[in-house]
């Protein structure tokens, strides 16, 4: 990886007060680059010679008429007060190395942009709100910014101008480097969304309130809840490219055999990056007794023929939409008699659980179906004293079984996590509204509970349900779930 002259100062003055402003803010250098400085020669050519790279005509972003009117029905939501909404900055992975960057969820929801640095404000008018979207411009060319920075064009690539900007997002753009400024001599009431820009923070310290900036968040979290046609269509996308990715796994079982479970981590992993954005969050390639460690992402592993693999995993789209798909395959290709009886469990479990996702029933209702066919089984199988009420009331199955049934999918694979309980857990599903189905069993390695031949096998299936006007839509129907549908199509994929 190369390096650049000055990566820690955004800008690097040459201009022809060179001398003076050289003296306010310094060149900073390496410690141990190769380069002692920029001749003014150098300096001097670098200025020109270019030519004119901006984009014209450019077409609105395809979310832009939706994100018109999320913003407008946050208008509606606090009128009168000035709303504060930041992407977010590049985070350190270490030294001079940064974490790719993803916009905060509900910046981009609002805006369809992804970079770094913008925010977006709401300042009240007449009639609503005006919008306006503060954006990093061009890199300066004039200045040196755009090859001596280490965030400059010439090192990580072109940014829009703020003129493509509007274009794009159907949002009048402003350089963002003059925003805190126009923040601290901001009057009347104020509310930003917090954690993602200690820079626009500082600067409305004075103006705002915790339970205020709260409830923002929250009214943006419960926004999400029902998906409109843009945001379903993209969580098809991701699911679609999802599908393949496990298509792709199960084509190099033999290969990640020969080498460990960051083989499937890895293959998974291209399809994303191929197709989407990213994974939406850390996959889960467990295999052998990893799959009874709920949240296995260290896929370190060996893989075995003869054990299961319980992958979950998703990819996020280029807009940060993300599927949540999780299928126990057994890695010869057939189940074993015992982890054919556990999953055939978690299938029934799932089945009644996808069933119960119905326009005006409960959420609950999904997890209390599956639940209750989980506690069945282990009572039948007599792992648990019954009845199956009994074990429901005192939670006994949860031994086993551990997480809840599912949660709502967006452009969080956990999404919607602030709204407040009376609408999301306690709240009606509606059409519109995207979540998880995913029952699963874990019998721990060391659980002397339980039957030897139970020991160490692990057992989730995950589908993305869209809730519908007449019932529901399972988004990722594309791979089976029935155990011999799965064996069937395992073998069709080794040919």
């Amino acid at each position: 990886m190369s390096e650049a002259l000055n990566p820690e100062t955004p800008e690097a003055v040459l201009d022809d007060d060179a001398d003076q402003a050289e003296e306010e803010k310094p060149l900073k250098q390496r410690k141990n680059g190769l380069y002692p400085g920029v001749s003014d020669e150098l300096a001097e050519s670098m200025k020109s010679g270019w030519a004119d790279t901006e984009l014209h005509g450019l077409e609105p972003i395809p979310q832009a008429a939706y994100t018109a009117a999320r913003r407008a029905a946050l208008s509606a939501r606090f009128p009168g007060e000035r709303l504060v909404i930041p992407a977010g900055n590049l985070k350190t992975r270490s030294n001079d190395t940064e974490y790719p960057f993803r916009a905060s969820v509900e910046y981009a929801y609002l805006t369809g942009n992804l970079t770094e640095d913008g925010v977006l404000v709401l300042e009240p008018a007449t009639n609503g709100h005006k919008a306006t979207i503060y954006l990093l411009p061009r890199s300066d060319r004039e200045n040196g910014e755009f090859w001596l920075s280490g965030q400059g064009e010439l090192w990580v690539g072109r940014r829009h101008s703020l003129t493509e900007a509007e274009q794009l997002y159907g949002i009048p753009a402003s350089d963002v480097r003059e925003l805190t400024d126009a923040l601290r001599e901001a009057t009347g009431p104020v509310r930003v969304v917090r954690g993602y820009d200690a820079g626009v923070e500082a600067a409305l310290t004075d103006k705002v309130t915790a339970e205020r900036d709260e409830e923002l968040r929250v009214f943006l979290s419960e926004a999400r809840l029902v998906k409109d046609e843009f945001e379903a269509g993209e969580l098809q996308k991701a699911v679609d490219s999802t599908v393949r990715g496990f298509e792709d796994v199960v084509k190099v079982l033999d290969k990640a055999e020969a080498t460990s479970e960051r083989y499937i981590e890895g293959t998974f992993f291209l399809r994303a990056r191929v197709e989407g954005n990213d994974v939406g969050y850390g996959s889960i390639c467990a295999a052998g007794p990893h799959a009874c460690t709920l949240h296995w992402v260290r896929n370190d592993g060996p893989v075995r023929s003869g054990d299961l693999l319980l992958l979950d995993a998703g990819v996020e789209t280029h807009t940060l939409y993300t599927a949540d798909v999780t299928r126990t395959l057994p890695i010869n290709g057939t189940y074993s008699e015992i982890q054919k009886k556990i999953y055939d469990a978690v299938y029934e479990a799932q089945e009644a659980g996808i069933a119960a996702v119905q326009p005006g029933g409960k959420y609950r209702d999904f997890h209390d179906a599956s639940q209750r066919v989980l506690a069945r089984n282990l009572v039948e199988w007599g792992l648990v004293e019954g009845p199956v009420e009994r074990v429901l009331e005192l939670g006994l199955q949860r031994r086993w079984t551990l997480h809840g049934t599912g949660h709502m999918l967006g452009m969080d694979v956990h999404d919607c996590a602030a709204a407040r309980t009376e609408t999301y857990v306690d709240g009606t599903l509606e059409p519109g509204m995207c979540l998880t189905v995913e029952p699963g069993l874990y019998f721990q390695a060391d659980d002397l509970t339980v039957p030897e031949e139970y020991r160490g096998i692990g057992v989730r299936i995950e589908d993305d349900i869209l809730v519908t006007e007449d019932g529901n839509r399972n988004l990722s129907a594309g791979l089976p779930r029935r155990s011999d549908e799965v064996e069937a199509w395992m073998a069709s994929l080794k040919g």
